[in-house]
């Protein structure tokens, strides 16, 4: 017979073997997993960067050679000819081993987790550190500096109090919260993994509020990345004193090569490096474009493009030229963001200038080159704290140009309206019935200081921005970012402003379902009432709703599905999506369904589809049918069950996930 060649995992009792195309399978299928997973085990110390390197190299060193056992490593079973194996442990193939019970999966998935916390050892000089101690050797990115997408308050406070635990307490969080698994079976794998002390591994981790839900989040996703450059000043330097110092040894082998003295009849060598024309006119403030004050009067575009330059800093020169030097190679004490799929490098030519003046106690200058609006903000005594911030604008129309905002300090807001904008007020979206109040304006555009919506907390006001111009009302909201997101309302395809009555009487129970779209670089939320149902026992009528949030960059759009009880409490978010099509112009479908306790106690299935549904069918734990597009089924408290819709075509509807 063939010899074999396998991998035997230290472990008091035998284990399961597994063919090598089962675990390299399982590592392809779930690789996004896994490195999510070695990512939030791995130290906070070693900086979002090398985690994200170092999280990469340890999911693929997952799968190592080995050489066959000897004969006294006991008993294991044989693979077909021509296959190699590797021996998992039982506690983690069989109790542990998620994925549909995959072993491959829980193969590399320990070996992953027992190498993520080798990385969170202190360094002993008496041993050789283990490699994942050492900085990754491949893949490395130069020039780049790669970390996740910035999530929100909930993400960041979360990545705080992980990176207070220790390893193998980060690494029980994670499973029980990513992996789903019981804590048995965490204290199984974290044993095989090396940990020394599993249940205090899990007692530690109780301390953490369980708010699991926040680990799917793009703030902990080493497979979606932000891209920017490293000190590109520092890094300049060194390329010009090493290319100097190389035509200084050049200069010294050629003289000392030369029977004579002095230099040759070719005179010295090119500089080390050339100027960039296009580099140097895009870092001038006398190349900044400049929009006539009445261009947008005879544009048959109303967009960025046309707004003039304002403000009383527009002739300050050495304020533009620091704004665009910052603007190209931000220094380490700029605190710069961007909206997700906004590049953040430095401007392809010459960009427009919209704004330069002083807003509070900052100077603020704007800038857009067709793609970004960008804002440069510095106190006024001084330059250190200085902020850059980006935002996509590419495709703005005139509903989505009426504002940027300028300044934001203690909860307050501050916009640059648009120069077609002929009024500014601020309404709340919870209290449709109260006239909006008018804000003031400065002669450049700016609008009074505007209470923003909460952050976090208690959800008891949302303030929106009211534009008008000609015969237009829009509503705006700010969501975070540079340019507030438009909200509209009505069926997808065909959206209006949401400043009639019934829209208005909408968004005031949908409103604060907006915390979860904050900072995904939104460019507008349409609401849409896509059905009715009667409730039984005769408890009146319920209302289905669904937001969809569109971004900028097209892909990332959220979709929620609301479930709005007779009276005027805020909805239950009955279901929600990360870029799906449905309650979309591409897909105006959608069914979604909740749990429903009656007046009397009594528990029932609701569910509800747009109208092209003619027939819904309850699955799972709850059997029952309806030709429409509303379901009903008595059932019990806590059920599981599935839904499944149908269009008139015959095509199929799933529920929104």
């Amino acid at each position: 017979m063939q010899s074999q060649d396998v991998v035997t995992l230290p472990d008091h009792a035998h284990g399961q073997a597994i063919a090598v195309e089962q675990a390299e399978a399982a590592l392809v299928e779930h690789y996004a997993r896994l490195v999510r997973l070695a990512y939030l085990v791995l130290p906070p110390s070693l900086g979002p960067g090398r985690r994200v390197l170092t999280a990469h190299a340890v999911t693929q060193r997952a799968l190592p050679g080995g050489r066959a056992p000897e004969a006294s490593d006991g008993p294991a079973a044989v693979p077909p000819a021509g296959l190699r194996a590797w021996e998992i442990p039982p506690q983690a193939a069989q109790r542990g081993a998620g994925r549909n019970g995959d072993p491959g999966y829980a193969y590399v998935r320990l070996q992953v987790l027992r190498t993520a916390l080798r990385a969170g050892r202190r360094f002993s000089w008496r041993t050789w550190p283990w490699r994942v101690q050492l900085p990754p050797l491949l893949p490395q990115v130069w020039g780049l500096r790669l970390f996740p997408r910035s999530g929100g308050a909930a993400e960041l406070a979360l990545d705080q109090r992980l990176s207070a635990l220790s390893a193998p307490a980060r690494a029980a969080y994670v499973l029980r919260g990513l992996e789903r698994l019981r804590d048995a079976d965490v204290a199984a794998v974290l044993a095989s993994a090396g940990a020394a002390d599993p249940a205090a591994a899990l007692r530690e981790a109780d301390g953490l509020e369980a708010r699991y839900e926040l680990l799917e989040s793009p703030e902990f996703d080493p497979c979606s990345l932000q891209a920017r450059p490293t000190d590109l000043v520092r890094r300049r330097h060194h390329m010009k004193a090493a290319a100097a110092a190389a035509a200084a040894v050049v200069v010294c082998a050629a003289l000392l090569a030369m029977p004579g003295s002095g230099w040759g009849p070719d005179g010295p060598a090119a500089p080390p490096y050339a100027q960039n024309p296009a580099a140097e006119a895009a870092l001038d403030p006398a190349q900044l474009t400049v929009a006539a004050p009445t261009a947008w009067k005879q544009s048959a575009r109303m967009d960025f493009s046309v707004w003039p330059a304002r403000g009383g800093l527009t002739g300050d020169r050495a304020l533009l030229r620091r704004a665009l030097a910052v603007w190209a190679r931000p220094g380490p004490s700029v605190q710069v963001s961007a909206t997700p799929g906004t590049p953040a490098g430095a401007p392809p030519g010459p960009a427009q200038l919209l704004y330069a003046g002083e807003v509070d106690e900052a100077r603020v200058v704007l800038l857009y080159d067709g793609l970004r609006i960008v804002r440069y903000a510095e106190p006024k005594n001084g330059t250190s704290g200085a902020a850059l911030d980006f935002a996509r604008v590419d495709g703005a129309k005139a509903e989505e140009a009426n504002a940027v905002v300028v300044a934001r300090a203690d909860g307050n807001v501050r916009y640059l309206t648009a120069p077609w904008v002929s009024a500014a007020s601020m309404r709340d979206l919870l209290r449709p019935e109260a006239e909006p109040r008018e804000l003031g304006r400065a002669p450049d555009g700016i609008t009074d200081p505007l209470v923003g919506p909460a952050r976090s907390g208690a959800c008891r006001s949302w303030n929106v921005l009211q534009v008008r111009q000609d015969a237009s009302t829009r509503l705006l909201t700010d969501l975070g970012e540079l340019v507030p997101a438009h909200l509209t309302a009505g069926r997808p395809g065909t959206p209006r402003d949401a400043t009639g009555p019934l829209s208005l009487a909408g968004w005031a129970r949908t409103a604060c379902s907006l915390t979860a779209v904050r900072s995904h670089g939104v460019r507008s939320v349409n609401l849409w009432q896509y059905a009715r149902q009667h409730l039984p026992e005769g408890d009146g009528s319920a209302t289905w709703m669904c937001t969809r949030a569109e971004t900028w960059r097209g892909a990332g759009s959220r979709v929620l599905a609301h479930f709005l009880e007779p009276g005027g409490a805020a909805g239950a978010v009955a279901a929600k999506a990360e870029d799906s099509p449905a309650c979309g112009t591409r897909e105006p479908h959608v069914l979604a369904g909740v749990l429903w306790k009656s007046q009397s106690g009594a528990w029932y299935l609701l569910a509800a589809g747009s109208k092209q549904v003619v027939s819904v069918q309850a699955t799972g734990a709850v059997s029952g049918s309806a030709r429409g597009h509303v379901l009903s089924v008595r059932t019990r408290q806590g059920a599981q069950a599935g839904l499944r819709g149908r269009l008139a075509d015959g095509r199929g509807v799933s529920v929104l996930r």
